[in-house]
């Protein structure tokens, strides 16, 4: 079960509407962002929320809850949903420099909670997740939850899909195995009996939307090549081209299609994407 613990100052309930801002970082980046600290089975962490409207959990990439994370988190709550933000990992509103970003994956590379080399294991900080998706759904309403995992996190809103209440998986740059040999290329980061029941899903009509850049060795194309022939045509793809000379100008190496490697101009082939990951979570969350 999932509680909210009040803090001092006093953070209020999980409503939207209902919790005064609070200035919990300093950061400019959370401004209009609310901050709850939300016990599930006896963990707590603090989950920051922005909107109204059926709940979508934003999963954050390393290093954390970047502005360009929480901007997309806005973005999202601008849609018409309730943007739910948990602080994973990181230093929320902080800016990704180089050292910053370096100390996080080191830090991941030895939690328990992240399985980043193993395979065919999902990841423990999952069930947490499920927890404060369901909690998320009881409060906000609407008929289901959206998920959106990015890089390190990306593959989460897979895992997630094993509860019903999961009705938008958005996987955006999965990264997790890291891809250090093919075997981990391919790897989904879920154990066996979690991929049965995402396929169950997926044959009873939950479709999932992946997104990468075509040159991404981190979130590579073999994850996407699975990702395909284990779904179906339930897996939709949107794989933009960052190919040497690309029309875009895209870095050969761009990564992150919904903050920092976002081209937020009408047009751009990662814009499309963006607006394809607002129209699926209406699609799949309007009542």
């Amino acid at each position: 079960m999932a509680q909210v613990i009040s803090l001092d100052p006093p953070r209020g309930a999980w409503r939207a509407g209902t919790i005064p801002a609070m200035p919990t970082t300093g950061s400019p980046a959370l401004d209009g962002f609310t901050c709850r600290r939300v016990d599930i089975e006896g963990r707590a962490r603090d989950v920051y929320q922005a909107g109204t409207g059926p709940a979508v959990v934003v999963i954050s990439e390393l290093p954390g809850i970047t502005p360009l994370v929480a901007a997309f988190g806005r973005r999202v709550a601008d849609a018409g949903f309730t943007a739910v933000m948990p602080r994973l990992f990181g230093d929320p509103g902080r800016e990704p420099t180089v050292g910053y970003s370096l100390g996080r994956i080191g830090w991941a590379c030895i939690s328990r909670e992240f399985a980043t080399f193993a395979l065919r294991r999902t990841s423990p900080v999952t069930e947490w997740l499920r927890g404060l998706a369901r909690s998320a759904h009881e409060e906000c309403g609407g008929p289901g939850v959206g998920v959106v995992g990015m890089c390190l996190t990306g593959g989460f809103a897979l895992a997630m899909m094993v509860d019903e209440i999961v009705l938008a998986p958005v996987l955006s740059q999965p990264s997790l195995p890291f891809p250090i040999t093919a075997r981990h290329r391919r790897d989904l980061g879920l154990c066996d009996a979690d991929l049965a029941r995402v396929k169950e899903r997926c044959v009873g009509g939950t479709q999932v939307l992946g997104l990468r850049f075509t040159g991404d060795k981190i979130g590579p194309g073999e994850r996407f090549d699975r990702l395909r022939a284990e779904l179906g045509d339930a897996f939709l793809a949107v794989e933009i081209d960052s190919s040497p000379g690309n029309s875009e100008g895209y870095r050969r190496d761009a990564h992150s299609v919904l903050t920092e490697d976002l081209r937020d101009q009408d047009g751009s082939a990662s814009r499309a994407a963006l607006e394809r990951v607002l129209a699926f979570l209406g699609s799949k969350l309007s009542s």
